[in-house]
């Protein structure tokens, strides 16, 4: 199969300039400017041709924090491998990476063996793992070689939900020193778990139990806490440090700081905490619910914090951290009781859109939108140049995004495996019109073209940004 891309805008991290694209099999095969005159006879014995004037061309989007078919306070996460990465690729996201979760007394690789189960022959776009590492001992420390060996060389930590994930500083230091030797990246959710169970049960005790107290009792302050203590115990081992979904500005602070003195610590941040707030938490009644996730929704103040960050770099990339719930069933758990209420927000499909909503605000820059959508992402967790970009030799992974086109997100028609929408009417600038996967067609002017199956493990190599 071959597809010549004529007449679009390509962009790329240096800029963005017309170009005409050739993808021959499950790659690109080369890229011209139109001045060439090489697009004509490339399309004479090509089987299909797109015409994407007025549209931008970009490198297909890389969500690095997901999380499918997660189990989760005695329920799973709503989307299926099937189902979460067909709604990512309506979005125009060709890759994700999910984490496999290791059990309390379970083996590191047993559990990769279990969600490469898990996504093989259902996913529709290409996808990797990082892994959590919940039970840190001789034997895990070991089997991190194997997993390295799998391709598989992050390692996600949690500062948060003792009894479940947490694991204390000695722990996350025996994991660092293992991870500087073998040059793999420690992945930490960064929040001060144990006084927070603290002010959880001192809450629910004076009898608050709306939804709006999880976020009243996981103050910024404790984010910022964790995440020095967390860039302390990687700088006294030399490990390099990824913090996952950063969600406030006392945190970013500490970020920029040590990258200001030169250690390899990275944050992303996500699309909610980019755009919703703790008054969402506090919607009336139960609504609140949708909005519960760990770290929660922060006063609108962050944001302006947090779009800084990723001008200036401190914020290195966006990701979803994916975890849908229904509101019916699942949210539902907790009604009486904050505490109970499963943690996560849908959004695997809408990142790509509302970060272009950046650049029509003039938040970032058109270049900037695909740094921190796709070519980073690459780059951070080993995949480029196979990903992140539009070169001969890349995988044939590419949107073409109209952006001027309007849509108003809704649960009526997003694609996710979810009863609601955590954007409900929202009106955005900008859509995806085609996507392809590896060469082949996934999405096309509104219409589904993908299969389960179609998606392959990705083998990631070591982050590409450590010096």
């Amino acid at each position: 199969m071959s597809i010549v891309i004529r007449n679009g805008t390509l962009v790329s991290t240096t800029g963005a300039s017309p170009a005409d694209i050739l993808v021959v099999g499950e790659r690109v095969a080369a890229v011209a400017s139109p001045e060439s005159g090489l697009a004509d006879a490339w399309e004479s014995s090509a089987d299909r041709a797109i015409d994407a004037r007025g549209r931008y061309v970009l490198p297909g989007g890389i969500d690095a924090h997901t999380h499918l078919e997660m189990p989760f306070g005695g329920t799973f996460s709503s989307d299926t491998f099937e189902t979460g990465t067909t709604a990512a690729a309506w979005g125009g996201t060709t890759t994700i990476i999910d984490f496999a979760v290791q059990p309390k007394g379970g083996s590191l690789l047993t559990t990769l063996e279990r969600w490469q189960e898990k996504a093989a022959g259902k996913a529709v776009i290409d996808y990797g793992f990082h892994m959590i590492v919940s039970d840190v001992n001789d034997a895990t420390l070991k089997e991190m070689d194997g997993c390295i060996d799998a391709g598989v060389k992050s390692f996600k930590m949690f500062m948060a939900y003792p009894g479940v994930f947490y694991a204390t500083d000695g722990e996350i230091l025996r994991a660092m020193h293992r991870a500087r030797e073998t040059g793999a990246t420690i992945m930490m959710h960064a929040e001060n778990g144990i006084a927070i169970d603290q002010l959880v049960a001192q809450a629910l005790a004076a009898g608050h139990t709306d939804p709006v107290h999880h976020g009243l009792t996981r103050p910024a302050a404790l984010e910022g806490e964790a995440t020095h203590r967390a860039i302390t115990l990687a700088s006294v081992t030399g490990a390099p440090l990824y913090i996952v979904h950063l969600s406030a500005a006392e945190a970013l602070a500490e970020v920029t700081a040590a990258r200001d003195r030169g250690q390899n610590v990275f944050a992303e941040t996500c699309p909610q905490y980019l755009f919703l707030s703790l008054d969402d938490l506090g919607r009336p009644g139960f609504e609140g619910a949708k909005y519960v996730a760990s770290p929660p929704l922060r006063p609108k103040e962050h944001q302006a914090e947090l779009w800084r960050g990723l001008r200036t770099n401190d914020l290195s990339m966006v990701s979803t951290d994916h975890c849908p719930f229904c509101f019916k069933e699942q949210k539902e758990l907790g009604r009486g009781d904050f505490s109970k209420i499963p943690n996560g927000i849908p959004g695997i499909e809408h990142r790509m859109d509302l970060l272009h909503q950046g650049v029509v605000r003039g938040e970032i820059s058109l270049p900037r939108w695909v740094e921190i959508s796709s070519t980073t992402p690459a780059r951070m967790f080993g995949l480029y140049p196979r990903k992140g970009t539009v070169a001969p030799g890349s995988d044939a992974d590419i949107v073409v995004y109209d952006p001027t086109a309007r849509q108003t997100i809704s649960a009526k028609t997003h694609h996710m495996n979810v009863d609601y929408s955590a954007y409900e009417g929202m009106e955005i600038t900008g859509r995806v019109e085609t996507v392809l996967s590896r060469g082949q067609v996934v999405v096309d002017a509104g219409e589904f073209h993908g299969r389960a199956g179609h998606g392959s493990f990705l083998a990631r190599e070591f982050c590409q940004y450590l010096v």
